[in-house]
């Protein structure tokens, strides 16, 4: 059976989405996002990284962060900074946000979802849309929480800021979200949850949809995925992770010498094989250990260690802890 790696990353960093914010704007404006730390402690405290993605439902808009090229958003697209850099939605390029010394964004984290946002004239009104027909442009803001620890090499493969054009999308993204917001704003039974799940459905599409378009000359790990031999060597280390691999059984696998095969993987992934096999490893240890009751010793012989010790100490220098003391630390939040 053929692994497919980006499957199980998905499903091993534990993608939590929602989306907080239908965002209505008219004439000159400005909205901005803090980074992924202020976010996880405004939004979704415990999460190691939070991003956030905007679906432009009406109107146009531009998207910038620091160290990018503006980014001109139409109706349909939606822009999506995977790596948690904070930035600013804005009516035109080069507009700034007025400072805000509010906590409004604490004080409704446990409000229904979503919540209501006003900008008119840089001025930020929470809590009061304007009636759609009076904005020019409207908002679908969603987040999305994932773990990084010990492991997630998807974070980044992705670009800073991602823009998918409402002509690159699944067809059912965009029609798909901005239903599920108008069912929660009737505060419809179980609208919550359709919302999370539909903000985790629209960050897999984003990542298959980047993958798609990646140029031939691309490097990082999704460009990996699409190589041949290296795409073949990732899915089998997923496939078959407790193997006791090494560098040249690996390499009569794919059909590449050892030095070849090294030379091939680093380039693209950015680190050797083995290592790679190692951080994986400490990631379906993690997984384990926060799914059941398995004592350490059963985890290390099923992600491939001969003993509790060794892997102990592998996962501790992952993560910074014993495998015991991680869990007790998640049983406790």
């Amino acid at each position: 059976m053929v692994q497919d790696p980006l499957s199980d990353v998905l499903r091993s960093v534990r993608l939590r989405g929602a989306v907080y914010y239908y965002v209505s704007c008219r004439e000159q404006w400005a909205a901005e996002t803090p980074g992924s730390r202020t976010l996880a402690q405004a939004l979704m405290p415990g999460a190691e990284h939070v991003l956030a993605y905007h679906l432009i439902a009406r109107g146009e808009a531009w998207a910038a962060t620091d160290g990018q090229p503006p980014a001109r958003l139409a109706r349909g697209d939606i822009v999506m900074f995977p790596r948690g850099d904070p930035h600013v939605i804005s009516s035109a390029p080069g507009l700034r946000a007025l400072p805000d010394d509010s906590d409004w964004q604490f004080a409704t984290r446990d409000a229904p979802k979503p919540i209501a946002v006003a900008y008119h004239h840089g001025v930020l009104r929470p809590g009061e849309p304007f009636p759609v027909e009076e904005a020019s442009t409207v908002l679908v803001c969603g987040f999305v929480a994932c773990d990084l620890k010990p492991f997630n090499p998807l974070i980044e493969a992705l670009p800073r800021l991602l823009h998918l054009g409402a002509g690159g999308l699944g067809a059912w993204v965009a029609p798909m979200l901005d239903q599920a917001v108008a069912e929660s704003r009737r505060s419809g039974a179980g609208s919550a949850a359709v919302l999370e799940r539909v903000s985790e459905m629209v960050f897999v599409d984003a990542a298959r949809r980047y993958l798609d378009q990646l140029p031939e000359d691309a490097s990082g790990w999704l460009a990996g995925l699409r190589d041949r031999q290296v795409g073949r060597a990732l899915s089998l280390l997923h496939a078959r992770a407790a193997d006791p691999w090494t560098l040249d059984g690996l390499g009569r696998e794919v059909g590449l010498s050892r030095s070849a095969l090294h030379e091939r993987f680093v380039r693209f992934v950015g680190l050797p094989p083995m290592q790679y096999l190692a951080n994986w490893r400490m990631q379906l240890g993690a997984g384990l250990l926060r799914s059941g009751h398995a004592t350490v010793a059963t985890i290390a012989q099923e992600v491939g260690y001969e003993s509790e010790a060794a892997f102990a100490r592998a996962f501790k220098r992952a993560t910074g802890l014993p495998p015991a003391t991680w869990r007790r630390n998640l049983s406790a939040r």
